[in-house]
């Protein structure tokens, strides 16, 4: 055996790992959905909603959840060894346009206690910490969040109550609670976020202080207290595009309805939505562009105009006259920074 130094290098591999998670690009979810209705503020749910913000997580955390998903397939194989009937996994439910979700699964049969009542499961990790509080105070008041994501899926499911079951991912601890059916908090819940994905303007924010408990991890932190501009083009942050209570989206520019994928990316004739930029907004230069006032200048963004990359990209530049002239120069060149 030879006696060369190994030269492996140990360190590099967690690293590589992470990256590759952290390439995988995240996506936003096309609708409204009960895990999220917990949140506090009307305005992260709007921001969400419109795809005016998006989550950044980097590549340990993606892991995380990836090890999140694959505790429900244990949980539930663990349930269907000790008798219980477990069936559902992922049904979709659909509330109303624009707002649904997906259950982890239901006990139709097989509960200790209760043998013939189907009940709604619901399946959570946790870390040391957060799991010590949800043993000591319980789940309504340590994850309020949770239940209410269970009460909407126990109305659309039509069921009396949820068993939470939950993991601690430090020492794999089970923690096990029933939570009945509240009719009351289900229907505020669902109404508030039909009023949500309906509203064409952005709500108030929570506070006004990017220090505020609810502010200060939000993902739209930035964009609600900071720069009050979206980094994100797509239909959704453009002010020709309507949710329709069909469950779809209505581009005006085009008379079309518009598929989720594309979406995604948008036009050419995008226009930033008038809530989503720090402007003033003046009437408008045509039909399909806006006119903002950076710096005291007319800049014209749409058709007509700056696109929405460009504006995102500087602003200023776009209304110094540089860039102008730059275009008139060479036929083609944007504003990349």
């Amino acid at each position: 055996m030879s006696e060369g130094k190994l030269t492996a290098n140990a360190e590099a591999i967690s690293q590589l790992v992470d990256s590759i998670h952290e390439e995988r690009s995240e996506k936003h979810r096309p609708h409204l959905g009960p895990s999220q209705l917990g949140r506090t503020c009307n305005r992260y749910l709007w921001l969400s909603f419109r795809w005016a913000c998006l989550a950044s997580f980097n590549g340990r955390m993606k892991r995380l959840f990836r090890r999140g998903h694959r505790e429900e397939e244990t949980i539930i194989a663990d349930l269907k060894k000790i008798g219980i009937d477990v069936r559902g996994e992922q049904t979709r439910l659909s509330f109303a346009p624009h707002v649904s979700g997906s259950i982890d699964a239901v006990a139709y049969a097989g509960v200790p206690g209760d043998m013939k009542t189907p009940y709604l499961l619901e399946f959570k990790t946790h870390s040391k910490r957060s799991f010590d509080e949800l043993v000591r105070v319980g789940v309504k008041k340590a994850k309020p969040e949770h239940v209410v994501q269970m009460q909407c899926y126990l109305k659309g499911m039509k069921l009396k109550g949820a068993i939470y079951i939950a993991v601690c991912k430090d020492d794999d601890r089970m923690h096990c609670e029933v939570v009945e059916y509240d009719e009351h908090v289900a229907t505020q819940y669902l109404e508030r976020a039909v009023r949500i994905v309906s509203a064409d303007r952005m709500p108030e924010p929570i506070s006004a202080d990017p220090a505020w408990r609810d502010c200060k991890w939000c993902d739209a932190k930035d964009l609600c207290h900071t720069t009050k501009l979206t980094k994100e083009v797509n239909c959704r942050t453009c002010c020709h595009s309507t949710p329709t209570q069909a469950g779809d989206w209505h581009c005006a520019r085009w008379d079309a309805s518009v598929p989720t994928e594309h979406q995604r990316t948008g036009c050419d004739s995008h226009t930033l939505h008038p809530d989503l930029v720090p402007w003033p907004i003046k009437d408008g230069h045509g039909d399909w562009s806006a006119v903002y006032v950076v710096d005291g200048i007319d800049v014209i963004n749409g058709e007509d105009g700056y696109k929405s990359s460009e504006m995102i990209a500087n602003a200023a530049l776009c209304a110094s006259g540089v860039a102008d002239e730059w275009r008139d120069k060479f036929p083609g060149v944007r504003v990349v920074g």
